[in-house]
């Protein structure tokens, strides 16, 4: 009776130990193919653009309907220099661009246009190009804009002046961790309505 139960086990667990080979077997020899790497899909909203052009500020654009103003009151926890830093708000994407206004005359013209190249130099340590441009707009605005490749804070910069009595900056940030990869689409769909902040500015 007892060599009839050890005969039972032993032939259950090498019927066990069979079926477990075959299934490993199988799963061996099935195909797999690994997912490629990828973003999550990003719903971009109409194109649609408004005014932006209030009592007392010097200048006035175009900015999207999607984004809103919000007045920038403190500069790295400084006071600003005047009333009149902004920042256009893109809530559905975390991020903004600053905007920043100083009066020449009392700021050297020369002296603003150094600071502005050296604020884009800040960014050189992870970024694998930086191309700057001359422009003029459709209202004859001068101005430069900057264009910073890699896994930098901020890709996009410009400022605009009439060299006498005007100067603006303007740089796009992203509350997210600085990747290029990731980032790009955003950051093309918003440079679009950068560009045509700068295309549709005006002094005062």
């Amino acid at each position: 009776m007892i060599n009839e139960r050890k005969k039972v086990m032993i032939y259950g667990t090498w019927s066990m130990v069979f079926v477990l080979g075959i299934l490993i077997l199988q799963s061996c020899n099935s195909s797999f193919t690994p997912k490629p790497k990828g973003y999550y899909k990003i719903h971009f909203p109409e194109k649609k653009y408004q005014l932006f052009e209030q009592d007392g500020y010097p200048y006035s654009f175009e900015y999207p309907a999607y984004a809103k103003i919000v007045k920038d009151s403190t500069f790295f926890g400084e006071t600003t220099e005047n009333p009149w830093w902004i920042n256009v708000e893109f809530p559905e994407f975390n991020g903004r661009i600053y905007i920043s206004y100083k009066a020449i005359g009392k700021n050297r013209f020369d002296t603003l246009v150094k600071h502005a190249f050296v604020l884009t130099g800040k960014h050189s340590a992870k970024a694998y190009s930086i191309d700057d441009s001359l422009m003029v707009t459709p209202n004859g605005i001068n101005g430069m804009f900057f264009a910073v490749g890699g896994d930098v804070a901020t890709a996009n910069q410009f400022y605009l002046t009439d060299s006498a009595r005007h100067f603006l900056r303007g740089a796009m940030y992203f509350d997210a961790t600085p990747n290029a990869d990731s980032l790009g689409i955003v950051n093309r769909f918003i440079l679009q309505d950068m560009k045509h902040l700068i295309n549709t500015f005006r002094w005062k």
